[in-house]
């Protein structure tokens, strides 16, 4: 199993309907196989994510975040990793909020 604890990721790229952009910052906790974190930044005011890794590292997460405009927003999301070539992680996830439109999409999350 991977450990998150004490890791830190910034948003890639992600969909044309999510809130998280490059200024966002997430600061990865974990105990066991349970992840937790809390993020910042660009167009999130405060967040928090809650999830479960599994033996091969994915994470299945559910996340509420305030933003700049004062909207409480939630979501759910599966996130694979991938190990690049420096040692560092990158996050393919596949997300899609459970409040507001319900839409769906798809970010890629790496280590700093």
């Amino acid at each position: 199993m991977i450990n998150y604890n004490q890791k830190k990721f910034r948003p890639f790229s992600n969909s044309e309907n999510g809130e998280t952009t490059a200024e966002t910052i997430f600061n990865y906790e974990q105990d066991g196989n349970i992840l937790t974190a809390t993020y910042q930044g660009g167009q999130i005011v405060s967040g928090h994510l809650i999830g479960l890794v599994d033996e091969n590292g994915n994470i299945d997460m559910r996340y509420h975040q305030v933003n700049t405009k004062g909207e409480l927003m939630t979501g759910q999301c599966q996130s694979t990793p991938e190990f690049m070539e420096n040692g560092k992680i990158r996050l393919h996830e596949k997300w899609q909020w459970t409040s507001g439109d319900c839409s769906s999409g798809t970010s890629i999350l790496e280590e700093v």
